[in-house]
């Protein structure tokens, strides 16, 4: 196979109601009849993903923002979070009032029995609000957080440098290792199958796909993207929910 291409989940695979439209699902069967390898990049944790794999027909992934690579069914590379940097930052949310999500492989986490912050944030992901669980962090591999802080209250960058915190809903950031991205996850994955850069191509639309975008051969921005991401595209398509998939893979001469 010649070429690559990643696909970010929410707002690029699916639209708003979380749902794959038809005319994306029909291009990535073409692109892969076609003999391009597909697979997913996204923010989300192994166990989230697996539906829409089986679905397309698609057997490797980057997840958790480039912290967990899996190709046809090996991890292929693993980049989790300290517990003990974790723990500090947790004592300084708890101080603040920010609670924290914990994600492993196979489930998540909270470290509150309830907020409306993470029901609501982890809703628009068609997510129900975690159970608690004390320092789950000590008894399980974490490989990304979700600290529940809005923009204005956001003071953390600073005082702990050994995070990168990025922003995917006006109420919450990920949290993963210092210097971690789907694009450090990508270029994991096609030194395994042996692609060229300039042979990566991937679709994205939020602040977790920059890194990505600038980083693969060509990158396409959703239609539907922040200004910041369509800044460092090499393409911008149409919306998700107007053919933006379909119509991108034509654009950059794969369909």
């Amino acid at each position: 196979m010649s070429k690559i291409v990643f696909f970010d989940i929410d707002g690029t695979l699916l639209d708003e109601n979380k749902e794959l439209p038809q005319s994306t699902k029909e291009a990535i069967v073409s692109l892969q009849e076609k003999g391009v390898y597909t697979a997913l990049a996204t923010g989300r944790a192994p166990f989230m993903v697996e539906p829409l794999l089986k679905e397309l027909g698609m057997e490797s992934y980057v997840s958790f923002n480039g912290q967990f690579v899996m190709f046809n069914g090996d991890v292929i590379y693993e980049n989790p979070l300290d517990p003990k940097d974790l723990s500090k930052l947790e004592s300084e949310a708890r101080k603040k009032g920010h609670p924290i999500v914990y994600m492993s492989r196979s489930t998540l986490k909270a470290n509150v029995d309830y907020d409306q912050r993470i029901e609501e944030s982890l809703g628009t992901l068609h997510l129900a609000h975690p159970q608690f669980h004390t320092d789950f962090y000590w008894e399980t591999t974490i490989y990304q957080a979700l600290l529940f802080v809005n923009k204005q209250e956001e003071a953390y960058t600073e005082d702990f440098t050994e995070f990168d915190f990025i922003r995917w809903h006006e109420n919450s950031v990920d949290v993963i290792p210092k210097g971690g991205s789907k694009a450090k996850g990508i270029q994991k994955l096609i030194e395994k199958l042996g692609f060229e850069m300039e042979d990566v191509y991937a679709f994205g639309d939020g602040l977790n796909d920059i890194e990505m975008l600038k980083t693969v051969g060509t990158g396409v921005a959703m239609g539907n993207a922040l200004d910041k991401v369509k800044e460092v595209a090499d393409v911008v398509t149409t919306n998700v929910y107007q053919d933006g998939i379909a119509n991108g893979l034509k654009k950059v001469g794969l369909l």
